[in-house]
């Protein structure tokens, strides 16, 4: 696992697992094969397959700011059906003993922060103890933001939602339990750390904003998935459901924190998965300089 000091917070990195997702292709529908060709060289080993899979990285931050324990995105669990990702169902890895291993248990967490409500940042919100899905996190809050909740609070009914399954066995439970909170999209968790909407993989979804002492960051989720995303900083994915807003947004984000010292802790790059944006002379795009 990964571990840095931001100022006076500590941030470790917990894997559940690294797995290819989909077809490069696929995953980036304006990305061409003459643009990944062009990309390979800024892209470390391991991040693409053989066959031009994209392999992801599935993590959660635990940010220890002296006050109070957050775990930022929750991963994929165990147990859950996954119909649309028949490789991501019924899991059983190990991820609560990594996250012991990182010093933190599942009591110890104050706050779960959920940067939107996709079925793999939200796995390990539950667990299936006696048959029934229970909050993982017995002393947390859950804090989503509220328009991200009653976006997917609508669509529940509808039967082409894919993330209905994740909304039933991960999310539902914990307003049933009172443990979740409900917020807007600026909401402040603790000094230093704070939300900021950054719309278009999701209707809701937000970054995390860290800052302490001189240091800042920010825990990005989705608004940027993977390397070649570095290079081609306008490519959406297929998962984007404004791939318009997405682009906007993400390249909006990289211009703001690129060569300002900012540390960005996105949610599915492999090892070494935090770092700062360096702009490239000449050329379009970010070099990642990794913080450790």
């Amino acid at each position: 696992m990964d571990q840095m000091q931001l100022g006076g917070f500590e941030i470790t990195r917990v894997e559940e697992l690294n797995a290819p997702l989909t077809s490069a292709f696929q995953f980036f529908p304006d990305l061409t094969k003459d643009m990944l060709d062009a990309a390979r060289p800024e892209i470390p080993n391991g991040h693409l397959s053989d066959s031009d899979e994209i392999i992801l990285s599935f993590h959660s931050y635990v940010v220890k700011t002296g006050r109070y324990t957050i775990l930022v995105d929750t991963c994929c669990g165990n147990d859950k059906e996954r119909p649309s990702r028949p490789a991501f169902s019924h899991l059983n890895s190990n991820y609560l003993g990594t996250l012991a291993a990182a010093g933190c248990r599942p009591e110890d967490v104050d706050f779960v922060m959920c940067t939107h409500l996709h079925w793999d940042h939200i796995g390990w919100n539950t667990q299936l103890v006696d048959g029934e899905w229970v909050p993982t996190f017995p002393n947390a809050k859950y804090i989503m933001a509220r328009r991200e909740y009653e976006h997917w609070d609508r669509l529940m009914q509808d039967p082409d939602n894919m993330h209905r399954f994740g909304f039933q066995d991960s999310v539902q439970p914990l307003m049933r339990a009172e443990q979740a909170v409900l917020v807007e999209d600026d909401h402040e968790i603790d000094n230093g750390v704070w939300l900021e909407p950054c719309h278009g993989h999701s209707p809701g979804h937000v970054v995390v904003n860290l800052a302490s002492d001189d240091a800042k960051g920010a825990m990005t989720g989705d608004v940027i998935h993977h390397r070649v995303q570095l290079v081609y900083p306008k490519l959406s994915t297929i998962a984007d459901s404004d791939q318009s807003l997405s682009r906007r947004n993400r390249t909006a984000l990289m211009e703001r924190h690129a060569d300002s010292g900012s540390i960005l802790f996105p949610a599915h790059f492999r090892a070494p998965s935090f770092g700062s944006l360096r702009s490239k002379i000449g050329k379009d795009g970010y070099d990642f300089v990794p913080a450790i």
